[in-house]
C-alpha cells in the first residue's frame, strides 16, 4: 500500500476503510492480489447495480471498440448515442407515460445536480432551492449548499448562499407533518425563507443513513410544489436505477418531477451523469451549458446494454424478493442483539441497520472486511450500516454476506464483554 500514501491525496477515502489492492471482480465478488475473496455488499456505492465486470456490458463494449467505435464525441451524434436514447426512451421513459428532454451533463452525479438547480433557477428567475435535512447531492460547491451533512461543509468554501433546509419525512418525529411545517414557511413573507426556485430531494436518503419518505409525504410536496410554483427535483443518482424496485424511486408514489437527475448505476458502470427534464423547462442557449465529457460513448453502450434488463419485469421482481429477503433476515440479526439497540429501515435492495452507539457501525464494518465482506458506513455519525448490493446478487451469496454481518456483531460484543468483564 505504500505507493499510495506516498502518491495519493489525502482525502482519499475507501482505501482507509478496505486497504487492500483490488484485482479483479465479477459479479459480486471481489478478489484482491494475494487471492483473498471479497462478498461486496458496496456495489461502488450504487453504481454497479448490475455487477462488476457484467458479461452482457463486458461484451458489448468489447465489440464496440474493436468496431472501432466514436469514444469521445462532445455532444455530437453518434451511433452509440442514437441507441441509447431510443433504448430509454422506448424502454423506461414511455412505458410509464414520462414525458422527458434528456441533458448530458459532466460525467459525475454532482454534475447533474449542479445542472438542475442552475436550470431552475434560470427559468423561475430565482435564486433559492430548499433541501432537506440529511441530504446527501454532491460535493462541488452547488450541490455542497444543498448537502445537509456537516462534515463536508466548511464557511472558507462559501458554500450555504441562496440555500435553505427544511425536516425530511420523520426528522421532528412521527408526529409531525414536516410538509405542513414547510407550508408555513412559504405562506409567511417573513419567515425569512425565501420562495425558492426549487426544492430538491431524494427519496430515499443513502449518505444520510437510508431514510425513507412516505408515499403520502412525497405526494403532499409535490402538491406544495405545484400551489407554489417551485420546481421539484428528485435526486436519484444513487436510489434510482432499480434500487428500490421500479426504476425510478418515485414511481411507489406516483408522483411527476420536473427533473430528475441521473448517474452512478445509469452509465453501467462507466461515468455517466444525465439530467430529465419537463420539455417546457428546457430553455437553454445552444452551448449555454457544456462540459468535455458529456459525450461518454462508451457509457452510452454499456447504459444501452444494461437498460436491457428492464425489457421485462423480471429484474423488478427479483429486486423485491431479494429486498425481502434482506429486510427478513436483517430483522433476525437485529433481534439476536438488542444489547445494541439496532434499528432496521430501508425499501427494495437498499437497507440501513443503525446501531447508534458511537463506533459501533465502523467496528462492525472493519470486522467485516477482515471477514471477507465490503460495507459502507452511512449517517450523520456513521452509525448506520449500509446494504447496497448489486441488484443481480445471487440469494446464496446474500445469505453469506448476511451470516458475515450476524458473525461480525458477534465477535465485537465478544471483545466488549472481555474487556469490560
Amino acid at each position: 500500500m505504500r505507493i499510495f500514501e506516498e502518491m495519493e491525496s489525502e482525502v482519499r477515502g475507501y482505501v482507509r476503510s478496505f486497504p487492500t489492492i483490488f484485482d479483479t471482480a465479477r459479479g459480486s465478488e471481489m478478489i484482491d492480489e494475494q487471492g483473498t475473496r471479497y462478498i461486496d455488499f458496496f456495489a461502488g456505492a450504487g453504481t454497479l447495480n448490475y455487477g462488476h465486470n457484467n458479461p452482457l456490458i463486458a461484451e458489448a463494449l468489447i465489440k464496440y471498440l474493436q468496431h472501432g467505435g466514436i469514444v469521445h464525441g462532445l455532444d455530437k451524434a453518434t451511433m452509440a448515442k442514437r441507441a441509447f436514447l431510443t433504448k430509454l426512451r422506448d424502454t423506461i421513459l414511455a412505458p410509464r407515460n414520462l414525458q422527458y428532454k434528456v441533458q448530458f451533463t459532466g460525467p459525475t452525479g454532482t454534475n447533474a445536480v449542479e445542472t438542475a438547480m442552475k436550470l431552475a433557477r434560470m427559468v423561475k428567475k430565482r435564486s433559492n432551492i430548499i433541501a432537506f435535512t440529511n441530504g446527501y447531492h454532491g460535493l462541488t460547491l452547488g450541490a455542497l449548499a444543498v448537502t445537509g451533512n456537516y462534515d463536508y461543509k466548511d464557511e472558507s468554501y462559501g458554500s450555504r448562499s441562496n440555500t435553505a433546509f427544511m425536516p425530511f419525512d420523520g426528522f421532528l418525529g412521527k408526529d409531525v407533518d414536516t410538509i405542513d411545517y414547510m407550508r408555513r414557511f412559504l405562506e409567511d413573507g417573513s419567515s425569512g425563507v425565501d420562495l425558492p426556485a426549487a426544492v430538491i430531494l431524494e427519496t430515499v436518503q443513502g449518505e444520510g443513513g437510508i431514510n425513507v419518505a412516505s408515499i403520502e409525504w412525497l405526494q403532499k410536496l409535490e402538491a406544495l410544489c405545484r400551489e407554489f410554483d417551485i420546481l421539484l427535483i428528485i435526486d436519484d443518482i444513487q436510489v434510482g436505477n432499480g434500487r428500490t424496485g421500479s426504476f425510478f424511486s418515485f414511481e411507489r408514489a406516483g408522483i411527476y418531477p420536473d427533473m430528475v437527475t441521473l448517474s452512478k448505476s445509469i452509465g453501467g458502470g462507466l461515468p455517466m451523469a444525465l439530467l430529465l427534464m419537463r420539455p417546457e423547462l428546457d430553455q437553454w442557449q445552444p452551448g449555454e451549458h457544456t462540459g468535455t465529457f458529456r459525450g461518454n460513448n462508451l457509457a452510452f453502450v454499456a447504459a444501452t446494454e444494461a437498460l436491457s434488463y428492464w425489457d421485462n419485469d423480471d429484474l423488478a421482481q427479483a429486486v423485491k424478493r431479494k429486498g425481502e429477503l434482506l429486510q427478513s433476515e436483517l430483522q433476525k440479526i437485529a433481534d439476536k442483539y438488542p444489547q445494541l439497540d439496532p434499528r432496521l429501515r430501508g425499501l427494495g435492495m437498499v437497507w440501513g441497520l443503525e446501531l447508534p452507539q458511537t463506533g459501533v457501525a465502523g467496528e462492525a464494518s472493519k470486522e467485516a472486511f477482515e471477514r471477507g465482506l465490503l460495507i459502507e458506513t452511512a449517517g450523520d455519525r456513521d452509525q448506520v450500516l449500509k446494504f447496497l448490493p448489486s441488484l443481480l446478487i445471487e440469494e446464496e451469496l446474500l445469505h453469506e454476506g448476511l451470516a458475515i454481518v450476524d458473525a461480525s456483531l458477534g465477535a465485537l460484543l465478544e471483545r466488549r464483554h472481555n474487556f469490560t468483564g
